[in-house]
This record gives structure tokens, C-alpha cells and sequence, in this order.
């Protein structure tokens, strides 16, 4: 069995330029013998939302001590910090902007301990660009990390309640169910909300949406246990993968139809 330490890659770099290649680079010039994984580099361009999802989902598959480097950076070189946190089960590299902030809101804060990355010794260069601190901060700070080092060698320790979250709107329960919103769209144009499975356990339910350009009224969307669940090119609610509330079609996307975005309301009523 190998005890090789992983390192986990998310980013919204894309693959068509080099620059994925570039930190796997770094990351090998530090230690050879590391594994690296993608997690996806094709987040949407600067959307937090979707890269604090895509982080909090996969991260509970991974063996303990993992170190998960997400670099979705709108702010790269401004004066958002550059921090790395040491949780029960690994760590987290990467910008202080929310981009972690659905792993770390099911944790208890006495079990985080969190720096900013102010010690140059574990950086690159001790003259990071101002655009790619993926290169010059995160991939090598992670590789001294999975390599040994440890969290209070790399900056100044920070309170974890200090830490950037992202304004996701908070579950609402009325008298006939609950107003959630879209906190992901995936690659299949599957809509995905932030009402957990375990408000709709054996209940009968259904989705309610209103907010949507294409039509005037309330529509009504049924739930159901799979994809084939609803003829071709309907509508249909279910319980996703993720352990979401998930709005899909059955072969086509949702997403086209419905055109909800990032943060749209979706409610759903018991019957």
C-alpha cells in the first residue's frame, strides 16, 4: 500500500493554456514523490460558488492528511489574504475569499487552525506575480506541506472566525415547506440547491419555481428518484449524488430550460 501524500488541484484555469501544468511542475521540483489529483480545472471563470461546492463534495473522499489547493482568485494580488487551514482530516490551500467556506461551515471551529502565507521560505519566489500566486504561493506552500512542514512554519496564525464567507442565502422553512436557492449548475445543466436530502425524506414533495424570465407563472415541478423518472425533456426534482435537491431532465438540461442562475430562489412544498 502506498503512503504517498496526495495534493488535490481545483481551479478555473481551464486546460487549453499551461498554467495546471505549470504548479504540477513546482509542485514536483519540492518533492518528486507526491500524487497530485485534479479535482477539475473547469470551474467557471471567477465563480466562487460553483469552486466552494465542487471543493465541499469532493473533499470528504479523500485519506486523511490530503492537501486540497483551490485557486479561484478574482482578488490574486490585491490585499485578500493567502492563507492555508489545518482541519481534522487535511488541509486547505488556497485565497481567503469563501472559496472553502462549504467545507468549513460543518465543522467546529475549535477543530480549525488557520495562517496567512507571510513566510516567503515556502513560497516559489520571494517575488510572487501579482497574477499567479497559484505558482508562486499555493502549489508550493502545498507541496511543503504534504511534504512535512508544518502549519505554524508557513505565517501568523489567524482566528478561523476571521475568514471570508460567501453570502449563500439561508434555508427558510414556512408552513408548507422550504425556500432554498441554486448554489451549483453542473455540466449536464443539472440545477442543483442548497435544501438537503434529509428535509425531504419521506415526505411527498414537489419544487416550485417563479423566478424565471421564460414564464409569467409559478411552475410546478415533480419529484422523483431518477432521471428516467419523467418522459424525455421534462422536468423533474430528486435527491442528487451530492445529497441535494436537484432540478434535471431527462436527457437534456435544465438549466436551458428554466435559465435560474447562481443564488435564484427555489422552494419546495409538501403535498
Amino acid at each position: 500500500m502506498s503512503d504517498k501524500k496526495i495534493i488535490t488541484l481545483l481551479t478555473d484555469f481551464g486546460l487549453k493554456d499551461v498554467y495546471v501544468g505549470v504548479m504540477k511542475g513546482v509542485i514536483a521540483q519540492i518533492n518528486l514523490n507526491l500524487k497530485i489529483i485534479d479535482l477539475t480545472h473547469q470551474i467557471p471563470p471567477q465563480n466562487l460558488f460553483a469552486a466552494r461546492f465542487c471543493l465541499q463534495n469532493a473533499y470528504p473522499y479523500f485519506p486523511p492528511e490530503t492537501v486540497h489547493v483551490s485557486v479561484v482568485d478574482p482578488g490574486v494580488g490585491s490585499t485578500r489574504r493567502a492563507i492555508a487551514i489545518q482541519l481534522p482530516n487535511g488541509f486547505l490551500v488556497g485565497p481567503d475569499n469563501g472559496i472553502f467556506s462549504g467545507i468549513l461551515e460543518n465543522l467546529e471551529i475549535e477543530n480549525i487552525k488557520v495562517v496567512t502565507l507571510t513566510n516567503s521560505e515556502y513560497w516559489r519566489t520571494k517575488t510572487p506575480s501579482t497574477t499567479f500566486h497559484g505558482r508562486d504561493i499555493f502549489a508550493p506552500v502545498a507541496a511543503h506541506l504534504a511534504s512535512g512542514v508544518k502549519l505554524e512554519n508557513l505565517g501568523e496564525k489567524i482566528n478561523p472566525e476571521s475568514l471570508v464567507k460567501l453570502p449563500l442565502n439561508n434555508i427558510i422553512f414556512t408552513d408548507s415547506g422550504i425556500v432554498g436557492c441554486v448554489q451549483h449548475i453542473d455540466y449536464f445543466g443539472n440545477i442543483i440547491t442548497n435544501i438537503s436530502s434529509s428535509y425531504v425524506v419521506e415526505k411527498n414533495w414537489s419544487v416550485i419555481v417563479n423566478n424565471n424570465a421564460n414564464f409569467s407563472q409559478n411552475r410546478k415541478i415533480s419529484s422523483g428518484n431518477t432521471y428516467a423518472d419523467c418522459k424525455p425533456e421534462e422536468l423533474i426534482a430528486i435527491i442528487g449524488s451530492h445529497g441535494f435537491v436537484e432540478i434535471a431532465t431527462n436527457g437534456s438540461s435544465a438549466e436551458d430550460k428554466l435559465n435560474l442562475k447562481y443564488g435564484d430562489k427555489v422552494e419546495i412544498f409538501w403535498f
